[in-house]
C-alpha cells in the first residue's frame, strides 16, 4: 500500500522502529505471537520483522547489561549530519553520532533538551517501513515530556514540515509525562502498534508474560494500552 509508506523526502517522518533486548530468541516468540510477525536474518546480528512479508520493525540483541530495554523511533532524515548539527544547536544532544549501517543508511541517536531519546535514519538501501497504520504495524509515537510547550518549540524547529507542514503525516505527539506515568518518569518516546482490539490485546500480552501499565483509555488519536514485554520494553497498543 504506497500510502502507507514512510516518506523519503519528508524530515521528521517515523520511518521505523527497533527493540534492544537481551534474549532475541524470546523477542521473536513474544512479537511474533502478539503481532503475527515473521522474522529474517539482517544486519550486524539483528533480525527485520515482517508482516505480510513487508518490514515494519527489528529487534537487535542488547549486548551491554546497562544499556535500557526500549524501543526506539528513528525519524527520516536526508542528511543524519546536517540534522545533528541542527539538534546541537536547537539544544539538544547526540548520543550516538551518524555511522553508516551497512549499505543500509545511516543511523544516528539524539536526545531532546529533557533527555528524550529518538533515531535518526537517511536512507540508503533501506528506506524504512514497507507498511504502516495497519493491525500488527507501527501507527503513532507519543512523546511523553515534562514541559510540551518546549518540546513543540524543539520538534516544531526541527521537523516543521513533517508536523505542520501542508502534506504532514505527522504519526507524533506530545503529552505530559503524569498523563499517563508518575511524575518522575523521565521524559521519553513511546512506540504504539496499531490492534484491531485494545482490550483483547492487553488480554495477549498478559498471555506472553508481558504486564499491562495502563489502559486501556481513551485519546484523541484512539483508545491505548501501554505495556511491556516480557523483557522489559514498554510500548502502546492502539486501537483507532
Amino acid at each position: 500500500m504506497a500510502e502507507n509508506r514512510a516518506s523519503r523526502v519528508t524530515e521528521g517522518v517515523p520511518c521505523w522502529v527497533d527493540a534492544q533486548l537481551p534474549d532475541l530468541a524470546a523477542g521473536k516468540r513474544f512479537y511474533g505471537e502478539l503481532f503475527g510477525w515473521t522474522f529474517e536474518e539482517w544486519y550486524g546480528g539483528s533480525v527485520r520483522a515482517l508482516k505480510d512479508g513487508e518490514a515494519v520493525a527489528a529487534l537487535a540483541h542488547k549486548t551491554d547489561g546497562r544499556m535500557p530495554t526500549v524501543w526506539t523511533v528513528y525519524f527520516a532524515t536526508p542528511a543524519a549530519e546536517v540534522l545533528a548539527r541542527r539538534i546541537r544547536e536547537a539544544g539538544g544532544q547526540v548520543v550516538a553520532a551518524p555511522m553508516p549501517f551497512g549499505e543500509l543508511g545511516t543511523v544516528a541517536l539524539a536526545a531532546d533538551p529533557e533527555g528524550a531519546v529518538f533515531g535518526l535514519w537517511e536512507p540508503g538501501g533501506h528506506a524504512g517501513f514497507g507498511v504502516r497504520h495497519e493491525p500488527g504495524t507501527f501507527v503513532w509515537a507519543e512523546l511523553y515530556a515534562r514541559d510540551t510547550a518546549a518540546a513543540n518549540l524543539f520538534y516544531g524547529g526541527l521537523f516543521h514540515d513533517a508536523l505542520f507542514g501542508p502534506d504532514a503525516e505527522p504519526d507524533f505527539g506530545r503529552a505530559p509525562v503524569t498523563d499517563v506515568f508518575p511524575a518522575e518518569m523521565p521524559p521519553h518516546f513511546l512506540v504504539h502498534f496499531r490492534v484491531e482490539d485494545c482490550a483483547a490485546a492487553l488480554g495477549e500480552v498478559g498471555r506472553l508474560g508481558g504486564r499491562v501499565q495502563a489502559g486501556p483509555f481513551t485519546t484523541s488519536y484512539g483508545t491505548v494500552g501501554v505495556v511491556t514485554d516480557d523483557q522489559g520494553a514498554s510500548f502502546a497498543v492502539l486501537e483507532r
